[in-house]
Protein backbone atom coordinates (compact mmCIF):
# COMPACT_ATOMS: atom_id res chain seq x y z
CA UNK A 1 0.00 0.00 0.00
CA UNK A 2 1.18 3.18 -1.11
CA UNK A 3 -0.24 7.11 -0.04
CA UNK A 4 1.59 9.71 -2.01
CA UNK A 5 1.91 13.13 -0.33
CA UNK A 6 2.84 16.85 -1.64
CA UNK A 7 1.88 20.11 -0.02
CA UNK A 8 -2.13 20.62 -1.15
CA UNK A 9 -3.23 17.09 -2.62
CA UNK A 10 -4.60 19.23 -5.69
CA UNK A 11 -1.41 18.36 -8.23
CA UNK A 12 1.40 16.45 -7.90
CA UNK A 13 -0.03 13.58 -5.01
CA UNK A 14 -3.57 12.97 -6.66
CA UNK A 15 -1.12 12.95 -10.19
CA UNK A 16 1.17 10.21 -8.99
CA UNK A 17 -1.85 8.33 -7.45
CA UNK A 18 -3.06 8.18 -11.03
CA UNK A 19 0.31 7.50 -12.88
CA UNK A 20 0.87 4.31 -10.03
CA UNK A 21 -2.60 3.02 -10.71
CA UNK A 22 -2.35 2.89 -14.61
CA UNK A 23 0.71 1.57 -14.49
CA UNK A 24 0.13 -0.74 -12.03
CA UNK A 25 -3.26 -2.36 -13.50
CA UNK A 26 -1.22 -2.42 -17.05
CA UNK A 27 1.64 -4.50 -15.17
CA UNK A 28 -1.34 -6.55 -13.24
CA UNK A 29 0.07 -5.52 -10.20
CA UNK A 30 -2.59 -5.02 -7.49
CA UNK A 31 -1.77 -2.69 -4.55
CA UNK A 32 -3.51 -0.10 -2.37
CA UNK A 33 -2.84 3.65 -3.29
CA UNK A 34 -4.56 7.39 -2.10
CA UNK A 35 -2.98 10.45 -1.61
CA UNK A 36 -3.12 13.19 0.81
CA UNK A 37 -1.48 16.30 1.27
CA UNK A 38 0.55 17.93 4.44
CA UNK A 39 -1.18 21.28 4.20
CA UNK A 40 -5.41 21.51 4.56
CA UNK A 41 -6.01 24.38 2.42
CA UNK A 42 -8.19 22.21 -0.27
CA UNK A 43 -9.10 19.11 1.83
CA UNK A 44 -12.33 17.98 0.15
CA UNK A 45 -11.42 19.69 -3.24
CA UNK A 46 -11.11 17.76 -6.45
CA UNK A 47 -8.12 18.22 -8.30
CA UNK A 48 -6.76 20.91 -9.88
CA UNK A 49 -8.99 20.98 -13.27
CA UNK A 50 -5.00 20.96 -15.21
CA UNK A 51 -4.04 18.17 -13.47
CA UNK A 52 -7.05 16.53 -14.00
CA UNK A 53 -6.98 17.38 -18.14
CA UNK A 54 -3.20 16.30 -18.18
CA UNK A 55 -4.03 12.82 -16.74
CA UNK A 56 -6.92 12.42 -18.87
CA UNK A 57 -5.41 13.22 -21.87
CA UNK A 58 -3.12 9.67 -20.69
CA UNK A 59 -6.79 8.17 -20.39
CA UNK A 60 -6.53 8.43 -16.41
CA UNK A 61 -9.40 9.80 -14.57
CA UNK A 62 -8.69 11.89 -11.36
CA UNK A 63 -11.90 13.75 -11.12
CA UNK A 64 -13.11 11.74 -8.28
CA UNK A 65 -10.10 12.15 -6.04
CA UNK A 66 -10.77 14.58 -3.07
CA UNK A 67 -7.76 16.33 -1.13
CA UNK A 68 -6.82 15.13 2.72
CA UNK A 69 -4.78 15.91 4.56
CA UNK A 70 -2.30 13.44 5.70
CA UNK A 71 -3.13 11.74 9.27
CA UNK A 72 -1.34 10.05 12.23
CA UNK A 73 -3.37 6.54 11.16
CA UNK A 74 -2.01 7.09 7.61
CA UNK A 75 1.92 6.19 9.06
CA UNK A 76 0.44 2.52 10.47
CA UNK A 77 -2.00 1.99 7.48
CA UNK A 78 0.16 2.33 4.54
CA UNK A 79 3.36 0.39 3.89
CA UNK A 80 5.32 3.17 2.01
CA UNK A 81 4.43 6.91 2.26
CA UNK A 82 5.97 8.77 -0.89
CA UNK A 83 6.84 12.55 -0.85
CA UNK A 84 6.77 14.45 -4.16
CA UNK A 85 9.38 16.59 -2.86
CA UNK A 86 12.04 17.33 -0.06
CA UNK A 87 10.43 19.60 2.26
CA UNK A 88 7.14 17.85 2.38
CA UNK A 89 9.66 14.73 3.17
CA UNK A 90 10.85 17.16 5.71
CA UNK A 91 7.31 17.65 7.20
CA UNK A 92 6.27 13.40 7.00
CA UNK A 93 9.44 13.01 9.06
CA UNK A 94 8.55 15.86 12.06
CA UNK A 95 4.72 14.68 12.10
CA UNK A 96 6.11 11.02 12.08
CA UNK A 97 5.19 8.67 15.00
CA UNK A 98 7.80 7.07 16.77
CA UNK A 99 5.71 4.01 16.05
CA UNK A 100 5.59 4.70 12.27
CA UNK A 101 5.87 1.39 10.38
CA UNK A 102 5.35 2.93 7.12
CA UNK A 103 8.49 3.63 4.99
CA UNK A 104 9.18 6.97 3.64
CA UNK A 105 11.09 8.21 0.75
CA UNK A 106 11.10 10.06 -2.59
CA UNK A 107 9.49 9.40 -5.34
CA UNK A 108 12.11 10.27 -7.52
CA UNK A 109 14.55 7.92 -5.28
CA UNK A 110 12.67 5.54 -7.40
CA UNK A 111 14.25 7.13 -10.71
CA UNK A 112 17.69 6.21 -11.84
CA UNK A 113 19.76 9.60 -11.66
CA UNK A 114 17.27 11.47 -10.30
CA UNK A 115 17.52 10.51 -6.65
CA UNK A 116 17.27 13.06 -4.31
CA UNK A 117 14.91 15.40 -6.58
CA UNK A 118 11.67 16.69 -6.14
CA UNK A 119 8.85 16.46 -8.72
CA UNK A 120 8.57 20.03 -10.50
CA UNK A 121 5.46 21.30 -8.79
CA UNK A 122 3.42 22.90 -11.52
CA UNK A 123 0.93 25.06 -9.17
CA UNK A 124 1.63 28.38 -10.66
CA UNK A 125 2.50 26.88 -14.19
CA UNK A 126 0.53 26.23 -17.14
CA UNK A 127 -0.42 22.73 -19.28
CA UNK A 128 3.29 22.09 -20.25
CA UNK A 129 4.04 22.56 -17.15
CA UNK A 130 1.53 19.98 -15.72
CA UNK A 131 2.64 17.55 -18.69
CA UNK A 132 6.84 17.37 -17.04
CA UNK A 133 4.96 16.62 -13.96
CA UNK A 134 3.15 13.92 -15.26
CA UNK A 135 6.24 12.67 -17.35
CA UNK A 136 7.75 12.76 -13.41
CA UNK A 137 5.50 10.98 -11.47
CA UNK A 138 5.09 8.28 -14.35
CA UNK A 139 8.53 7.53 -14.38
CA UNK A 140 8.49 7.24 -10.71
CA UNK A 141 5.27 5.22 -10.75
CA UNK A 142 7.22 2.45 -13.36
CA UNK A 143 10.13 2.87 -10.64
CA UNK A 144 8.43 2.08 -7.95
CA UNK A 145 7.04 -0.85 -9.96
CA UNK A 146 10.26 -1.85 -10.73
CA UNK A 147 11.53 -1.96 -6.86
CA UNK A 148 8.06 -3.77 -5.65
CA UNK A 149 9.00 -6.17 -8.04
CA UNK A 150 12.17 -7.08 -7.44
CA UNK A 151 11.51 -6.97 -3.31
Amino acid sequence: SILFVCLGNICRSPMAEGALRQAAAQRGIDLTIDSAGTGGWHVGDPPDPRAIATARTRGVDLSGLRGRVVRAEDFHRFDLIVALDRSNLRDLREIEPDDATARLSLLLDHVRGREGQSVADPYTGDLEDFAITWAEVRAGAEGLLDWIEAT
